[in-house]
């Protein structure tokens, strides 16, 4: 992974236009899309989805659509609160790399890679469980990404197969919640008893700084 990719918040019913306002007015941001049903021929539920693109990242809102049954993203708004942090999405120089290094590691994935153009550009993408055994529409979870690289549109990046912004994604959890899958990313099997950071210096804003003071404040607690 090399950076944040964006993230995305959940929101409170009605409240997606004036988030909106907020991250475009307030914080400087540029709406890229905008859909206003994700799923409009599901008669249960669905969600609203508005992108603000701050170039070196992106911010997504989401917005349940209550039908005959509530809709998830409702559902982790009631548990979580307004605007709260659903996913944060993580660029990859390699998803595949990245993928089979986690799988490997006992990393649980939820379905398969999509290729995607999800308002910030063309990408692959894959969604991790969540972080913690709960319901998978009340648990945030990550997200892991790649995007074309050597030019406008790159030129190492597959994207035959397209998908519809929100819907497939979507439609993950909703398979989740419907079984009643309550699994989650990781149970650190692979995690050795014995294990320790390794602790490694970059060239960082303030580092040296910021180092000093972290150890004057360990001296003197």
């Amino acid at each position: 992974m090399n950076r944040v990719d964006h993230i995305t918040y959940a929101v409170a019913t009605g409240m997606i236009e004036k988030w909106g306002w907020y991250h475009t007015e307030i914080e400087g941001g540029t709406v890229s899309k905008i859909v206003a049903d994700v799923r409009p021929d599901d008669p249960d539920s669905s969600m609203k989805l508005w992108c603000i693109d701050f170039e070196s990242f992106g911010v997504v809102l989401v917005e349940g659509i209550d039908r005959l049954k509530k809709s998830q993203v409702t559902e982790f708004v009631d548990l979580h609160g307004d605007h709260s942090v659903q996913h944060i999405a993580f660029d990859t120089d390699s998803l595949e790399n990245f993928v089979t290094r986690a799988m490997s590691r006992g990393v649980n994935f939820r379905g398969r890679q999509l290729v995607n153009d999800d308002g910030f550009g063309k990408l692959k993408q894959l969604f991790g469980k969540g972080y913690a055994p709960l319901k998978a529409s009340q648990m945030s979870f990550p997200e892991y990404v790649e995007r074309p690289r050597g030019g406008e549109e790159g030129t190492d990046l597959n994207t035959d197969v397209p998908q519809n912004t929100g819907k497939n994604f979507y439609q993950r959890i909703e398979d989740a919640r419907n079984r009643g899958d309550v699994s989650s990313l990781t149970d650190f099997a692979a995690m050795p008893a014995d294990w320790q950071p390794t602790m490694v210096q970059r060239g960082s804003r303030n580092l040296q700084e910021a180092t000093a003071a972290g150890e004057t404040t360990l001296a003197t607690a």
